[in-house]
């Protein structure tokens, strides 16, 4: 297999590990074990007394239970859990597609949702969206794209990197364009249940119908990174089992401590949402006004969801600011080129407790600069 390199992901492993301030992180505010132990009695013992033997292939009962719990229709037997949601990027794309097939994408995105289609042949069509327009995307253009060869239309909502989240009525919409074309939906759902406004939630794709899949995973709104699980949900046998089959070929099975503090986080997860929620708004409060102090420097659409945006900076070259800044200041931005874009903007995280010294770090480098 042929795939390019990861740019994000190899910008990271540059500084992630070395660098004082992340301040473009796409995870919220993690914990420890024994913190997130501590949501119900008995949980320590119960963690003492995991079996480390093999798990079942497509997770452990208890934990594809819990997974349920986020989703209206769908049974145990309809989720299909992996090593976080690269796992489930990779093998959906395996299990659908084969050289000559076509796939829309919503542009632009976590590089995986492009780069294992096209490694397999599939040609790629971006569905962009206009930062004037708030990030928000045509629906009537996304038809325009599609051709007889089209297999699969991969949406992100809330989004990474702008945290623009569809309207419900556009989101029905594509469902409905992907359905009536016999067009697989595959719906990463990563930041689901970090809407600032619950009422804006939107329903997950999988529970729509057949032709949907959606993508989960404990590291975004839950903030559990360390755990590397994610999932699958959807009512598609045929797509299931052949993802099921070829997971023989990748992880065969999940850690099992994983799959116990998954579950674990999973019966509490409204105390995780609600705890990095209130992380997340107020970040977003200090990056509104830093960014209305310097205003000369920095324009933003401010996001409606999830744990990031994507600011455009108007001082100069991003990637030169992005790299002098993590150099000089300690304090890391994600550059959009990594992301392919060419309108000089970066990622900022706001997931983490650290974002007001990270701030305070970046306003004294701009002012000494």
């Amino acid at each position: 297999m042929q795939i390019a390199p990861f740019k994000l992901e190899r910008y990271f492993a540059q500084y992630e590990f070395t660098t004082e301030y992340l301040l473009c992180s796409s995870d919220c505010e993690s914990m420890t074990a024994g913190e997130l132990l501590d949501f119900e009695p008995g949980g320590r013992a119960g963690f003492a007394g995991q079996w480390l033997g093999y798990t079942e292939s497509q997770g452990g009962m208890a934990l594809r239970n819990a997974i349920c719990g986020i989703y209206e229709s769908i049974e145990a037997d309809e989720v299909l859990v992996h090593t976080g949601a690269e796992e489930a990027i990779f093998l959906f794309m395996h299990a659908l597609l084969e050289p000559g097939d076509h796939v829309v994408v919503h542009w632009p995105c976590y590089q995986s949702l492009v780069e294992v289609a096209r490694s397999i042949g599939a040609e790629i069509s971006r569905w962009t969206p206009r930062e004037e327009d708030g990030w928000a995307l045509e629906v009537n253009a996304l038809e325009t794209l599609l051709r007889p060869n089209t297999k699969a239309i991969i949406l992100n909502t809330p989004h990474n990197p702008t945290g623009y989240l569809m309207p419900r009525d556009e989101f029905e919409a594509v469902s409905a364009i992907a359905r009536e074309a016999g067009v697989m939906l595959f719906s990463d759902e990563v930041y689901r249940e970090s809407e600032y406004d619950p009422e804006d939630r939107l329903p997950a794709a999988c529970d729509l119908g057949e032709h949907a899949v959606s993508l989960g995973v404990m590291s975004k709104t839950y903030g559990l990174a360390g755990l590397r699980i994610g999932w699958i949900a959807t009512h598609n046998r045929d797509l299931y089992g052949r993802m099921a089959s070829l997971k023989d070929y990748t992880t065969i099975c999940n850690s099992a401590p994983s799959e116990y503090l998954a579950t674990l986080g999973l019966r509490h997860r409204q105390l995780l949402i609600e705890r990095n929620l209130g992380i997340i708004m107020r970040n977003v409060q200090l990056v509104e006004a830093f960014i209305g102090r310097h205003d000369e420097l920095f324009s933003w659409v401010a996001p409606t969801a999830g744990s990031m945006a994507f600011p455009r900076y108007l001082g100069g070259n991003v990637d030169s600011f992005c790299d002098k800044l993590v150099r000089d200041a300690g304090v890391m931005l994600l550059p959009g080129s990594v992301y392919d874009d060419q309108e000089n903007h970066f990622r900022i995280g706001m997931g983490r407790r650290s974002l007001p010294e990270a701030l305070t770090r970046l306003e004294e480098f701009i002012g000494s600069d």
